[in-house]
């Protein structure tokens, strides 16, 4: 039995939501169980009563407002402690077709992803203005780069994942999930694919963002800190390396006038190199503690992957367990009934 949950992130999100829930699909090729999942983000309209009467199977509500990253993660480990195998994530504004669920949902039914990206085909979008196209297409670039994956359209909400594939990905960063998630699948060398999706116009401004110099800020320090994180080694020895070089140019000024016979009035010269011979050196220092944190990181995630699964066992075990108790205290009291009738 292949159980699929669809969750949608929201906050104030009463007038559009109806809408959204109405295009979901209720069934789906390889797919037995289909359930929707909404994460209130602190809204103040009555979005987790509007979801309570159309039916939404789970409510995830938050007292107030933490976040799209952190809604996503929360509604990421309820999908799992619901028993989904497959979720997938998509907005509440309706930017994204319903009908194309079944899309991004194939290959991973198919066994040929992990995790599948819906692709807004942002350099053609006529929903999109010129300058949003060109910084998406950058910023596209740069994680694909960074990730090692071919995905050309990096901060696309709307993606389908495979239960193993979340459980192997922690997010860390509080502005948004989208490109930790990639950088962090890319060097876990989990099967990505992205695949063409439809795109509906925009029905009110970005919540994630107020302007776009902030997104631009907010998504390069989340990719940076991502791309640190697994690569600490690399980031801090270039660093390192790049000070060490800057230094040996002052330093080497100040050989060439002693050499002539001037090095006195050139004594600022060797102290300037040598502080940023010294803080490449210890930059470079830096670099190799970071990359033992990050090897640290790596085996407490395969601790608690292995504790995630563990859990699931239990789980499994005490719910047969009550089914099998079931069982016998109807054997047992099928006999009295019989004697009473």
């Amino acid at each position: 039995m292949t159980k699929l949950i669809i969750q949608i992130p929201c906050l104030n999100e009463a007038e559009v939501l109806p809408e959204t829930l109405a295009k979901l699909p209720r069934s789906l090729p390889g797919i037995d169980i289909i359930e929707y999942l909404i994460i209130d983000d602190g809204s103040t309209d009555d979005t987790s009563g509007i979801a309570r009467r159309w039916g939404v199977h789970h409510i995830v509500r938050h007292r107030r407002n933490r976040g799209l990253a952190e809604a996503f993660r929360n509604g990421v480990e309820k999908c799992l402690a619901e028993g989904a195998d497959i979720i997938v994530n998509t907005d509440a504004d309706g930017q994204y077709a319903g009908e194309d669920i079944a899309t991004i949902v194939a290959p991973v039914v198919a066994g040929e992803a992990d995790i599948v990206i819906g692709d807004r085909s942002v350099a053609e979008n006529a929903h999109f203005s010129p300058f949003k196209r060109a910084l998406q297409r950058l910023g596209s670039y740069v994680v694909r780069t960074l990730s090692s994956t071919d995905i050309t359209d990096a901060v696309s909400g709307f993606r389908a994942m495979t239960r193993d594939a979340v459980q192997r990905i922690n997010i860390t960063t509080e502005f948004s999930y989208t490109t930790d998630m990639l950088i962090q699948a890319g060097r876990k060398r989990l099967a990505i694919k992205s695949v063409p999706i439809r795109t509906n116009s925009a029905t009110r401004p970005s919540r994630l963002f107020k302007s776009i110099p902030r997104f631009i800020m907010s998504q390069g320090m989340t990719i940076t800190r991502a791309y640190t994180t697994f690569n600490a080694l690399r980031v801090f020895t270039l660093l390192g390396a790049a000070l060490t070089l800057v230094g040996l140019l002052p330093m080497a000024r100040f050989v060439w006038f002693f050499v002539n016979g001037q090095g006195d009035g050139h004594i600022q010269s060797l102290v300037i190199g040598g502080a940023l011979l010294t803080v490449g050196v210890l930059v470079a220092t830096l670099g190799i503690l970071a990359d033992l944190i990050a090897t640290n990181r790596k085996l407490m995630e395969a601790s608690i992957l292995k504790l995630r699964r563990m859990d699931e066992k239990l789980e499994a075990i005490e719910k047969a367990q009550k089914e099998t108790e079931v069982s016998l205290e109807g054997i047992e009291t099928a006999p009295e009934r019989r004697k009473a009738f």
